[in-house]
């Protein structure tokens, strides 16, 4: 046994569980405990991140494309695509596939 267990992802909502009747799940995972803190990780990086684009928003003469801000965000959701496509099971690889988001 490889230790993992299945966890349902929102990653709008920016929540792991192991019950898939707890929350509207966008995707299906198999994972380890220390896969899981490291997921988690990486909402509360993406928090952080969302929090910096926040305040740049208030800026209407900084453009989206020249932003670090944004550019950070961008980075971290992508890497929570990334580790879900590495985590997620044949259903949930093709979706992140059909979403065309870690082109």
């Amino acid at each position: 046994m490889d230790g993992k267990k299945t966890y349902y992802v929102s990653v709008g909502a920016k929540e792991i569980v192991d019950e898939a009747d707890e929350i509207n799940f966008d995707f299906e995972i198999k994972a380890t405990g220390e896969e899981i803190d490291k997921l988690a990780e990486l909402f509360e990086v993406m928090d952080e991140s969302d929090e910096a684009t926040h305040f740049r928003a208030l800026l209407p003469f900084k453009e989206y494309h020249k932003d670090k801000e944004n550019d950070a965000y961008d980075y971290d959701l992508k890497e929570i695509y990334r580790t879900l496509y590495n985590l997620g099971t044949e259903k949930t690889r093709k979706h992140i596939e059909e979403m065309n988001v870690l082109n």
